[in-house]
């Protein structure tokens, strides 16, 4: 095998086994054994072992002795810090960018909340997922204060990292979400107090790392009493 023909085929087997931890099919915990993959795509064990290699690199396979590589494992206390964190801050710079954003840019944020809206029905975590950042982007980037922002920032950055798309795990989130979103809008347009409007996107942030919690929670119970 020719080294581009080896690229070729880890590039195609980072992408199987990615989108299938971003559509939870491989859940966290989840062992990922090389040589079944290798025979799913129909290529040998070193294209899977490389793109293995790279999801590791990017967290979101880890490797345990004796066992193998797994999915990595949601870090429940990163997870809860991030998000509480975000919510503070993002929900700040929500209300301070409130003023800035013209009718263009709520458009612009009505339209994505409409295309969430439409997944519903025939649900994609990770597009809908693409698209809640999308939205909540429009509504911070304005702000004025640039070290909130780039709090902002740093926090999405951080979730990102951490790996689990809350929204697969969380389907039933979605719908309210896309409700608070639309909610938040109206607090815009309408002119609400600053305090009303950061404590909107506040709480909506931290009810989505509520839900995440509480899902996580449940199955652990289930995946213990299984086990018993």
């Amino acid at each position: 095998m020719t080294t581009v023909e080896n690229s070729s085929k880890s590039e195609r087997a980072y992408d199987w086994i990615r989108s299938r931890i971003s559509a939870h099919a491989f859940g966290p915990g989840y062992r990922l054994v090389l040589g079944s993959i290798a025979d799913e795509l129909d290529m040998s064990v070193v294209p899977v072992r490389e793109a293995i290699r790279r999801l590791e690199a990017e967290g979101l396979v880890t490797f345990e002795r004796n066992v193998g590589a797994r999915v990595t494992l949601v870090d429940e206390s990163e997870y809860a810090h991030t998000m509480q964190t975000l919510g503070l801050v993002e929900g700040a710079a929500t209300a301070l960018s409130a003023p800035l954003l013209d009718e263009q840019a709520l458009a612009e944020a009505a339209e994505v909340n409409e295309r969430m809206h439409r997944l519903l029905d025939h649900f994609d975590a990770h597009a809908f997922t693409e698209l809640n950042r999308q939205f909540h982007s429009v509504l911070f980037e304005p702000c004025p204060n640039p070290h909130l922002l780039d709090l902002v920032h740093r926090g999405w950055a951080r979730l990102s990292g951490i790996r689990d798309s809350t929204f697969a795990y969380v389907p039933g989130r979605a719908q309210h979400s896309v409700d608070e979103h639309t909610q938040i809008l109206e607090l815009i347009r309408e002119g609400a107090e600053p305090l009303e409007i950061e404590l909107a996107a506040r709480n909506h942030r931290w009810r989505t790392r509520d839900a995440f919690l509480d899902a996580l929670h449940t199955r652990s119970t289930h995946t213990s009493g299984e086990g018993s």
